[in-house]
């Protein structure tokens, strides 16, 4: 769990106030200080909502994603390519999954060189288990009213599409 820091102020409001002092307005600082602040919280709680599971987040979104493929299985390749990540993670992850017993490794027909992780049933099981939990927990965005959920994705696609994460199709939420 994340361990709540006990000061009596906001640091990211006081180092907005000092900002502003010495450099001018400090309101993207103190946003993207925040989402990053946020996201090391999200990333501990998902950690141990997932421990019981022997899954850390980047090992539960390789699950999701081979859930989701029609086949239940994926190229290395496209895995890293749709979760953004370098192959090296996830030759790591496919590692770890395959001790697991949660993905089986074979290679690639279509491509002599490539390597194909498919999900097993076991994990399967897991995928669904470690889903339940990270549900139960909001996906640690239980302080968040549901109405302001879509602002928030709508806000931060719009970092993400002006950084060229998303081709920019015109189509928000898209």
């Amino acid at each position: 769990m994340v361990r709540p820091l006990g000061l009596p102020f906001d640091p990211i409001a006081r180092a907005g106030e000092s900002w502003e002092q010495r450099f001018g307005p400090a309101a993207a600082m103190r946003a993207a200080t925040s989402v990053f602040r946020v996201q090391q919280i999200l990333l501990a709680r998902f950690d141990e909502a997932l421990r019981p599971h022997a899954l850390t987040f980047a090992r539960y979104e390789v699950l999701v994603l081979l859930t989701f493929s029609r086949t239940g299985e994926l190229p290395l390749k496209v895995i890293g390519s749709r979760l953004m990540v370098h192959p090296t993670s996830v030759t790591n992850a496919i590692d770890r999954l395959v001790a697991a017993g949660y993905v089986d490794r074979r290679p690639n027909p279509a491509d002599g060189r490539g390597v194909l992780a498919a999900i097993t049933d076991r994990g399967r099981v897991v995928v669904e288990e470690a889903t339940a939990a990270l549900t139960a927990l909001d996906f640690g965005l239980g302080d968040v009213p549901d109405a302001e959920l879509d602002t928030l994705f709508a806000i931060l696609e719009r970092v993400r599409r002006g950084a060229g994460d998303v081709a920019d199709d015109g189509t928000a939420g898209g």
